[in-house]
């Protein structure tokens, strides 16, 4: 058995499953040796940045994560982007990056590169293997730092020669610590905030905004002056119908400060202290109100629902969540424009669906036309790093073949990883895609004026178009493998988005809206 087969058998034997590749020379006897373990599969992707979202997605439905097979430096620098999502997402990811055999690196072949450099500006665990005798071992403590809670990136360094030397068989999985406890005293704090009848607000983030602790942490508004609110970018928000409507911080400041105006008491759990995206002439960088206090109840490697429900027993007992009820908006008429395009999402989605969202400004009317939909999980943009959407309804999809995956898609973001659709095609994905071509990058015209520079400039301007020419998804999408439509008006919307929905595989609809419609 060489190195790469007792690194395979070991990924297997820890639980990985899949692997998204987008593989070279260095990694050819791991490539190999996948034909004797059945039990990891791989799945090509036509670039890094595919790679990398796609294990993203998977990690972030599963709670386990996939590996990353990506060709040196040069690779790994191109799926770092989508990496760079998964960190802020706490999505567990295992990247594994070929490197030039041991005793070829003195010799600074082309594509040499400092890999453990690169790997650490998104990794939590790096190491690089000397020997293959040290693969097993290595690899099953990178599936035990990958898995350490909230979820974390480690990567392992494979050198070509540790691949193909002899190496002993497999390591056995290696525990995995459970998310840590919130203290009792930290939960009395925080219930005596809760019950001084002063104006809170809890803002929830990571695990704190799945099914168990919504129904926890809306119990704390029951006959109190406590307010939910959640993180501008959910990595998985379990929404829909019967779990309760957690309002999201707004992505602009100017918005967010209304939310938190009057706040006294600012309670994380599981969520970071919220600050504005980006610093603006004269604006505040922070977002907390001036005179609130911010009081962590529990970090994001804790047991949020844990600590959530602890607190609701103690400082409101005997307190009911409150659900959502069972509400969709009328398929509308007339123009298409983002409003409407909401409406028609609402209406339509299914239950159980997963929905990877990455419409950008188109998508600022998509939360509240979904909220009383039936039971679905709603994955945004966590680090900011456009390009996530397509790859992560690729991961998505995988990791839950027996659901429906809706992947809201702006027009400029989707043509950073638009190759994602031939993997949609290739493994026949249950997903549709819906891109909203407004035919600009709208959010950074909106950016333009908010920062203060020139807004009549002709060469900004023409640097924040996207027509001349005007990007055609039917054709990208068809010559992709993807069978494709374009929808003009609501009506035609509506129409292509239920038949795509009723056919099994991978359906892209190209949306004409206007900007900020």
């Amino acid at each position: 058995m060489n190195g790469a087969e007792s690194v395979i058998r070991t990924l297997a034997g820890s639980g990985v499953s899949v692997c998204f590749a987008n593989p070279g020379t260095s990694e050819m006897h791991f490539v190999a040796a996948m034909d004797e373990v059945s039990e990891l599969r791989g799945v090509l992707c036509l670039f890094e940045g595919v790679a990398a979202g796609a294990a993203d997605g998977y990690g972030r439905l599963t709670g386990r994560p996939a590996a990353v097979l990506l060709h040196l430096g040069p690779g790994l620098a191109n799926g770092l982007a989508n990496l760079h999502n998964a960190r802020r997402a706490g999505t567990p990811v295992l990247a594994i990056i070929g490197d030039h055999a041991t005793y070829h690196k003195r010799l600074d072949a082309p594509l040499e590169s400092d890999i453990g450099a690169l790997a650490g500006t998104v990794s939590s665990w790096v190491r690089q293997t000397a020997r293959a005798s040290d693969a097993a071992a290595d690899v099953a403590q990178a599936v035990a730092a990958a898995m350490a809670a909230p979820g974390r990136i480690a990567t392992l360094i494979l050198p070509a020669d540790v691949s193909w030397e002899e190496a002993g068989g497999p390591a056995a999985p290696l525990p995995v610590r459970p998310p840590a406890a919130v203290p009792e005293q930290v939960i009395e704090q925080v219930a005596a905030i809760v019950r001084s009848g002063e104006p809170s607000v809890v803002l929830l983030g990571g695990t704190g905004l799945t099914e168990p602790a919504l129904l926890a942490a809306s119990r704390l508004t029951s006959g109190t002056a406590v307010r939910l609110l959640a993180e501008t970018f959910p990595a998985r928000h379990e929404r829909g119908a019967g779990r309760p409507t957690v309002e999201r911080l707004a992505y602009l400041a100017e918005a967010a400060l209304p939310q938190l105006a009057g706040t006294r008491h600012l309670i994380l759990a599981g969520a970071a202290s919220p600050v504005s995206f980006f610093a603006y002439p004269g604006k505040p960088g922070s977002l907390v109100p001036p005179g609130c206090e911010v009081q962590v109840l529990a970090e994001p490697g804790e047991d949020i629902a844990g600590a959530l429900a602890a607190l609701a027993d103690l400082a409101v007992p005997g307190a009911r969540p409150c659900p959502q009820e069972a509400i969709r908006p009328a398929i509308p008429d007339g123009d298409l424009t983002g409003q409407a395009a909401a409406a028609v999402i609402g209406a339509l989605l299914p239950e159980n669906a997963i929905v990877c969202d990455e419409a950008n400004t188109a998508g600022l009317w998509l939360p509240q036309a979904t909220a009383g939909a039936p039971r679905h999980d709603w994955l945004s943009l966590t680090g900011g790093a456009i390009g996530q959407g397509l790859p992560l309804a690729a991961g998505a999809a995988i990791a839950c073949r027996d659901r429906p995956v809706l992947a809201l898609e702006a027009d400029g973001s989707a043509m950073y990883t638009i190759s994602a659709l031939w993997t949609h095609a290739r493994e026949q994905l249950d997903i549709t895609t819906i891109i909203f071509a407004n035919r600009a990058y709208a959010i950074l015209s909106l950016e333009l004026q908010r920062t203060g520079a020139r807004t009549d400039s002709q060469v900004a301007q023409s640097l924040l178009s996207l027509a001349r020419p005007d990007l055609d998804f039917t054709a990208l999408a068809r010559g992709l493998g993807v069978p494709a439509t374009r929808a003009l008006t609501a009506a035609d919307l509506a129409a292509q988005l239920e038949r795509a929905l009723a056919e099994p595989g991978p359906h892209l609809i190209e949306a004409v809206i206007p900007p900020f419609s």
